[in-house]
């Protein structure tokens, strides 16, 4: 993919998704979750936890597609095709970028590949492009959930965009406070406050204003970062991707759930999702940062 290529103009992204989850929620195909949260604190980190107070939206939707697969024989793909009155914005000739359906957070997007490519499958420089095009209009955090392991509920390769703050109060990304710790000149490295496996890097955020060439460098990062936590290409395991305009973390994942908790990447940006009051009383009692560690790779 070339630079005149990106089809996304400067600027109207944001404008783009308020107008879409307006006419999304008008017409029903917006099916947003609603929430409760509170804050959880581990290791000087205040971990964000919010509750989901009803989930049969998303359950009935599930046994739709399960009775869809089982009558065509194939599985079924809510991106190919995606509805039309989710769609955002035409990226570029590889990517566009839609509502997330069931979103819990707020103007939540989906950056999908126009053809079907395997969610387990490496990032390429066309990824990475659609990636910076956005972000150059939408300050926020990017996640790529490599695998079901890591989090991930569709097999079409998609990466994920939430604006930031993630948090209505404190750091913009409660893991914020530890990333404080690493020294920004230095190429990549480890944070040593996080007690598993994973690989850091800084990021130029001048970077936006050029998404391809931003891209190239940021694809560089990405496969140092992939080599340092011992992921092979040709054997690609699970992990996560956390990515804003100033840093890049890759954590490889050992398992998708702890007990009954799944944890997908906004789970290593201090951010977790607990489906009841039960599940809440587990995290408390094992501490949030327990919880990742046990999921990631000691």
């Amino acid at each position: 993919m070339v630079q005149d290529k990106i089809l996304l103009q400067p600027g109207t992204l944001w404008t783009s998704v308020k107008q879409r989850t307006e006419h999304g929620l008008k017409c029903g195909a917006l099916l947003s979750i609603a929430t409760e949260f509170e804050f959880v604190e581990q290791d000087n980190v205040r971990f964000l936890v919010r509750i989901l107070s009803n989930l049969n939206r998303k359950k009935a939707a599930k046994e739709k597609q399960e009775k869809q697969s089982a009558t065509s024989g194939q599985k079924f793909n809510p991106f190919l095709p995606y509805e039309e009155d989710l769609f955002v914005a035409n990226i570029s000739d590889t990517h566009v970028c839609i509502l997330n359906k069931f979103n819990v957070v707020d103007d939540h997007l989906l950056i999908i590949t126009r053809a079907f490519e395997e969610q387990e499958s490496l990032l390429t420089l066309e990824d990475f492009t659609a990636m910076w095009a956005c972000l150059a209009d939408f300050d926020g955090l990017a996640f790529y959930n490599s695998g079901k392991i890591a989090g991930a509920s569709q097999g079409h390769k998609h990466l994920q965009l939430v604006p930031l703050p993630l948090a209505p109060s404190g750091p913009q990304i409660p893991i914020e406070p530890l990333l404080t710790s690493a020294q920004f000149h230095e190429s990549n490295l480890t944070l040593p406050r996080l007690p598993f496996i994973h690989a850091f890097a800084p990021l130029n955020p001048h970077w936006v204003q050029s998404p391809f060439t931003g891209a190239q460098t940021t694809l560089e990062v990405y496969r140092t970062l992939l080599d340092a936590v011992g992921l092979d290409a040709m054997q690609l395991g699970a992990y996560n991707l956390l990515m804003t305009r100033e840093w890049m973390l890759i954590v490889p994942r050992s398992q998708e759930h702890f007990q009954s908790i799944s944890v997908n990447s906004l789970g290593f940006a201090g951010a977790l999702l607990v489906r009841n009051a039960a599940e809440m009383e587990i995290l408390k009692a094992q501490g949030p940062m327990t919880i990742l560690k046990n999921v990631a790779v000691s």
